[in-house]
C-alpha cells in the first residue's frame, strides 16, 4: 500500500514594531518577567486597545511580497480559550475577515519548481509564557506575560506540501522573505518564526484527506523536518495495523525524537470567534497599499537574477549570495570597488563564509570593511599578489584590522613578476631535478606542476604563476 502525505503550515512571524499590538508597552524580546506589562495587556476593566499602524503596513508588505489580494476590509475577532498567560481569557486575532489572502510562496526542491499557495494571512496578538520548571516553581506555574500582546502576522498554507523536504523549503523561503522585508529577525530559537504543521495520509490517487493531526512545539527547520517524517511514519504504521488515526494536537520533543499527544484537536467553533467590539473594522485604502508597494526591497529571487544578468554570476554563486539580504548587500559593497565579480562572488562564498562560521558571527559583525575585501581582491586581479599570498594576507587582516596593502608593505609579500628575478631560481631547479627534466621532455607535461610547487615554495608563494609558467616551458622545450 503507497500514502502520500499532506501538510499544511502555520508559521507565526513576530513582527519587529516597537510596541505591541494593542497597547504602548514595549515588543522588544527578553527583560525581567513582567516588566513590559501594561493595563491593556493585563486585561484590566476600562481599558480598550488601540491598533499598531505599523503593525498593519508589516502585514501588508508581507502580503504584497506573497502575491496576496490585501483586504481593503478586515476586521479582528476574539478567539476563546482560557489559559494562565491569557489575562483577558480571550485572544484578539482575524477569523472571518483576514488582512491578506489567495496568495502563493515559490519553492524549489531537486531542481523542481512548485508554488505553495497561501490560504491568508491575519494578525494577531501573542499569549504570554507559563513557566512549568520543577526548579524555579515547584509545582506550581509561573507566568511571564512580556511576550503578551506582541504582534503576528500567521501565514496560513493551503495542504499543497507533499514532503519534509518540501516543508523545509517553504520555511526557508518564508524566512528569507520576512528578513528581505525587515519585519521579522527570523530568529526561533528566540520564537520570533514559529511553525505548527497539520499532517494527514492518504493513498496515493485518493482525491480525499485523510483525518489530521497538528504537530507543534518545532524551534527549528531541522525539528519541523524530523517531526513531520515522525508522524508521516506514525500515520502509515497505524493505518497499515488496522488501527484509525484520532484527530488531535501532538507536541514535538526533539530529544526523544517523538510526537507526544497533548489535546484532541480543535475546530473553530471551539474557540467561539466573534467580532471584537472594541476594535472598529480596519480599513484600508488604496494609496496606502500603493505606498507600501512602492516601498518594497528587491526580493530575494529578482536579487538573484538581476546578480546573474548584471554580474555574470552563476546561478549557484547567485542564489547562495542572495539567500541573505544582508550578505548580498555586502557583496555589493565589494563589487562597487572591484570590477571583478567572480573573484568577488568566489571570495564570499568561501573565504568570508568561512569566517562567518568559524565565528559564529553574521556578517554585520563581520569585521572587515567591504572596500578594504575590494582592495584585496585588486591586488590580486592587477597580479601584485598571488591568491596564495592573499589568503595570508586576509589572515593578517583579520587579526590586526590592517589594509591588504599595509601589510604587504610590512610583511615584504609584493609579488614578484620581474622575470630577471624568477629565472635564475627556475636555472637551479632544472639543474638540481634531471630526472624531472627528462620525463617533461618525454611528453609527460604535468610534470611541470612539479617545477612551479618548488618555485613558488623558494619565493615563499610571491612569485607570479603566470610568469613562472612561461618562462619554465621555455626553458624546458628550449
Amino acid at each position: 500500500m503507497t500514502f502520500e502525505a499532506v501538510i499544511g503550515l502555520e508559521v507565526h512571524a513576530q513582527l519587529l514594531t516597537e510596541s505591541k499590538i494593542f497597547s504602548a508597552s514595549s515588543a522588544t524580546f527578553g527583560g525581567e518577567a513582567n516588566s513590559k506589562t501594561d493595563p491593556v495587556i493585563l486585561g484590566l476593566p476600562g481599558v480598550l486597545p488601540v491598533l499598531n499602524r505599523r503593525a498593519v503596513e508589516f502585514a501588508i508588505r508581507m502580503g504584497l511580497a506573497t502575491n496576496c489580494t490585501i483586504a481593503k476590509y478586515s476586521q479582528f475577532a476574539r478567539k476563546h480559550y482560557f489559559y494562565p498567560d491569557l489575562p483577558k481569557g480571550y485572544q484578539i486575532s482575524q477569523y472571518e475577515f483576514p488582512i491578506c489572502s489567495a496568495g502563493f510562496v515559490p519553492i524549489e526542491v531537486d531542481g523542481v519548481k512548485k508554488n505553495i499557495r497561501l490560504n491568508r494571512i491575519h494578525l494577531e496578538e501573542d499569549a504570554g509564557k507559563s513557566i512549568h520548571d520543577p526548579a524555579l516553581a515547584g509545582h506550581d506555574t509561573l507566568v511571564d506575560l512580556n511576550r503578551s500582546g506582541v504582534p503576528l502576522i500567521e501565514i496560513v498554507t493551503e495542504p499543497d506540501i507533499q514532503s519534509p523536504e518540501e516543508a523545509y523549503a517553504y520555511l526557508t523561503a518564508i524566512k528569507q522573505l520576512v528578513t528581505y522585508l525587515e519585519i521579522c529577525d527570523g530568529n526561533m530559537e528566540e520564537g520570533s518564526l514559529r511553525c505548527d504543521a497539520n499532517v494527514s495520509i492518504r493513498r496515493k490517487g485518493d482525491k480525499n484527506l485523510g483525518v489530521k493531526t497538528e504537530v507543534k512545539n518545532m524551534n527549528s527547520f531541522r525539528n519541523v523536518e524530523r517531526a513531520l517524517i515522525y508522524e508521516i511514519n506514525r500515520q502509515i504504521q497505524i493505518v497499515e495495523s488496522g488501527g484509525t488515526i484520532v484527530q488531535e494536537t501532538l507536541l514535538w520533543d526533539a530529544n526523544a525524537n517523538v510526537a507526544r499527544s497533548m489535546r484532541s484537536k480543535e475546530e473553530a467553533h471551539d474557540y467561539r470567534y466573534f467580532p471584537d467590539p472594541d476594535l472598529t473594522p480596519l480599513i484600508v485604502s488604496d494609496e496606502w497599499i500603493a505606498d507600501i508597494k512602492a516601498g518594497l526591497p528587491e526580493l530575494p529571487n529578482a536579487k538573484k537574477q538581476r546578480f546573474v544578468n548584471d554580474y555574470g554570476l552563476p546561478e549557484y554563486d547567485a542564489a547562495l549570495i542572495a539567500d541573505s539580504k544582508s550578505l548580498a548587500d555586502f557583496y555589493e559593497a565589494i563589487v562597487a570597488d572591484c570590477p571583478d565579480y567572480k573573484l568577488a562572488s568566489n571570495w564570499v562564498m568561501t573565504e568570508i563564509i568561512r569566517v562567518l562560521n568559524e565565528q559564529k558571527i553574521s556578517i554585520e559583525n563581520y569585521p572587515i570593511p567591504a572596500k578594504n575585501i575590494a582592495e584585496l581582491l585588486n591586488l590580486i586581479q592587477n597580479d601584485s599578489i598571488s591568491l596564495k599570498i592573499a589568503k595570508t594576507v586576509y589572515e593578517f587582516m583579520l587579526e590586526s584590522g590592517k589594509t591588504a596593502p599595509a601589510i604587504i608593505d610590512e610583511k615584504g609579500l609584493s609579488q614578484i613578476s620581474d622575470s630577471s628575478k624568477i629565472e635564475p631560481i627556475i636555472d637551479e631547479i632544472i639543474e638540481k631535478n634531471p630526472k624531472q627534466v627528462e620525463e617533461y621532455r618525454g611528453g609527460k607535461d604535468k610534470v611541470i606542476g612539479f617545477f612551479v610547487g618548488l618555485v613558488m615554495k623558494e619565493t615563499r608563494g610571491k612569485a607570479n604563476p603566470a610568469v613562472v609558467n612561461q618562462l619554465l616551458k621555455e626553458k624546458l622545450n628550449g
